[in-house]
């Protein structure tokens, strides 16, 4: 069992999803294609972590809806009481900025507004989530509170990262005019 199938079973614990429909509902949290779930979902049904039945549909394909056994319970019960781990930062951008001086401000500038308008997309992205949730998310006790906090934090996260590109766009724009001002004189 990888991460990705604890998820898919947390999220079956709410109510029967199709393979797609799972895959809409965790690419938020954690980047995952068809060719990752569907090999998981098959093979949690063979270790009756899930059961299926299927939906007959007259102008589409017949659609399979899965649903987490109690065995599927127990196994992410067990899970959620291991130790959480932390995660893995990598961001090619930070390694770029390393050894940015090769280069030059305005490549420097272009990848901070290039990264600002991808955390401004996330930040909506991540609002519109929240909108969508019910009101009563914000109870600890609700099944979407989960949602209402990871979708709060991913959002935060996306506010933080824009107010860093502002940041550094203010530094690299007063850089240059210090350095333009000295090479006047």
């Amino acid at each position: 069992m990888n991460i990705l199938s604890y998820g898919l079973l947390g999220l079956l614990t709410r109510d029967e999803s199709s393979g797609y429909d799972l895959m809409l509902k965790i690419q938020p949290h954690w980047p995952a294609k068809h060719s990752q779930i569907y090999p998981l979902l098959s093979r949690m049904e063979e270790d009756e972590l899930l059961s299926s039945r299927w939906i007959e549909q007259t102008d589409k394909p017949d659609k399979k809806m899965y649903t987490i056994t109690d065995k599927g319970i127990q196994v992410l019960l067990e899970w959620m009481y291991t130790p959480v781990s932390t995660s893995p930062i990598r961001d090619e951008l930070s390694l770029r900025l390393i050894c940015f001086q090769i280069t030059n401000p305005e490549l420097l500038r272009q990848w901070i507004e290039e990264r600002r308008q991808w955390y401004q997309i996330r930040q909506e992205y991540y609002e519109d989530l929240l909108k969508a949730l019910p009101d009563e998310a914000v109870q600890p006790t609700h099944s979407y509170f989960g949602d209402y906090i990871v979708n709060t934090k991913a959002a935060m996260k996306a506010k933080a990262g824009m107010e860093w590109c502002d940041w550094v766009s203010g530094l690299i724009s007063s850089g240059l005019a210090e350095h333009e001002a000295s090479n006047s004189h």
